[in-house]
């Protein structure tokens, strides 16, 4: 009996250092306690930002989380409801930049947003949905084809009195009822909405909002959101920073139809207050856009039915996205210049036909059909300049989740209130969300703080 509870011990610690020594998965324990409070430790050498954990990490402590698809109430996460993530975080800082270590699991990568596939039958180009899609029995039709994302938020100045209880729903306003005078727009811009509720005693729609739009509940009220995006800045190694404002809050939301969106980049602000419906604030045009739609519309053989095509096409390539330098003169993007009637791309110096082959077409119809290895990116990407790349971030996918590893100076040169300044050392609440191949639906961990070891 000895002998044998010797093997078995033996076999167990075997087994457990085989375990421990797979480098290329993600495992998060569930075993912690600490499930509020992230500990910035004080670090006596800065880790480097290259998504290889150092050493030094670990001598901070872990928070350990499970971000969680919600149900806001409205049917805007349907079909990923309960969807659960296990996640862990930690933190370093020194007198220059606060420094974060996430890693989560996610069984696979997707990189690739809603990209261009041929359908042979239609002999059309078209887009796959960047979110799965259900039938009216909420049954999956097809998986979407959207990011493994990753986010915080932030409290600015602690403006956001809400977002000391509340976090990433301070300024969800998923619940808000509204009116849409949209229809009626012509009046609206002429007498005004205080006019328009005298007269309109039956607004045309009234329901609460579908849309997931942030914005927060007062003027002076911004909120810090760090977001790792593939397809915005992560191929040139940044988080891209943005935030969110007022933007004209609930009058605007009541009166549009839930269309008030505070998101906006660094460095965008508003301009000027609009006088006219929608009235809805004027912001400053973006000038370090991160991407953008690689989409354009042309003729069939020159003269027929307008069609969306791909812009630009990298032959024979099978990347998740084209870069902005690859479409410039030399680059290896090629402009489409033409599509015929049964599909093939002209551009200057060949052709692209997606009838040879699956290459560019569906693997099939059915809910988890995957795509043809070369189907076309739907987006181009550009890097992040100035107030939108003050994030540094590399994260790497290990097969079984994500290491992303982070940092931002503890204050940024932001004058607009758009970055949070940790130079106080005080806590400071956060949120934490994770998007898995998708674009909207997001599971989220609230009422998490961060602290620092002095």
């Amino acid at each position: 009996m000895k002998i044998f509870k010797i093997v078995t011990l033996f076999s167990f610690i075997v087994l457990f250092f085989m375990y421990c020594t797979k480098t290329d998965q993600v495992v998060v324990s569930t075993a912690s306690k600490n499930t509020t409070d992230l500990l910035s430790i004080k670090a006596t050498t800065a880790p480097t930002i290259d998504g290889v954990i150092d050493a030094m990490w670990d001598k901070a402590a872990k928070l350990e989380i499970t971000p969680t698809v919600p149900d806001p109430g409205n049917g805007l996460f349907a079909g990923y409801i309960g969807d659960k993530y296990l996640a862990s975080l930690r933190s370093m800082y020194d007198d220059q930049y606060i420094y974060f270590l996430a890693e989560y699991a996610d069984k696979d990568q997707n990189q690739k947003v809603a990209p261009w596939y041929f359908n042979p039958t239609t002999k059309l180009w078209a887009k796959e949905s960047s979110g799965d899609v259900f039938d009216v029995n909420g049954v999956l039709t097809r998986q979407g084809f959207g990011e493994d994302k990753m986010a915080m938020l932030w409290n600015i100045d602690n403006s956001t009195p809400k977002f000391i209880s509340q976090t990433c729903y301070a300024s969800c306003h998923v619940f808000t009822p509204y009116y849409d005078y949209s229809t009626v727009g012509t009046l609206v811009a002429k007498v005004g909405k205080t006019v328009l509720d005298s007269l309109v005693t039956n607004p045309t729609y009234k329901s609460n909002s579908g849309s997931g739009n942030h914005y927060t509940n007062g003027p002076n009220e911004k909120i810090d959101m760090w977001w790792m995006q593939p397809s915005k800045g992560l191929s040139y190694g940044k988080m891209d920073d943005n935030y969110q404002d007022y933007a004209g809050g609930q009058a605007i939301t009541n009166l549009t139809g839930g269309n008030a969106n505070g998101r906006h980049v660094d460095d965008v602000a508003v301009a000027s207050v609009a006088t006219v419906w929608p009235f809805r604030p004027v912001y400053t045009a973006d000038a370090t856009q991160g991407s953008f739609a690689n989409t354009q519309n042309l003729k069939l053989d020159g003269t027929g039915a307008t069609v969306a095509v791909p812009m630009y096409v990298i032959p024979g390539s099978t990347s998740n996205y084209i870069n902005i330098a690859d479409t410039t003169s030399g680059g290896a993007a090629k402009k489409v210049i033409a599509v015929s009637s049964i599909g093939v791309l002209t551009y200057s110096g060949g052709t692209l036909d997606p009838n040879v082959g699956t290459d560019y077409q569906r693997l099939g119809e059915d809910a988890y059909g995957g795509i043809g290895a070369k189907c076309v990116p739907s987006v181009i990407v550009s890097p992040l300049k100035n107030g939108r790349a003050d994030i540094d971030c590399v994260a790497v996918y290990t097969g079984t989740g994500y290491i992303v590893e982070y940092r931002r100076k503890l204050k940024t040169s932001d004058v607009l209130k758009q970055d949070i300044d940790f130079t106080s050392l005080q806590d400071q609440p956060f949120g934490f969300a994770i998007w898995n191949r998708n674009n909207n639906q997001h599971a989220i961990q609230p009422n998490l703080v961060l602290k620092f070891q002095k």
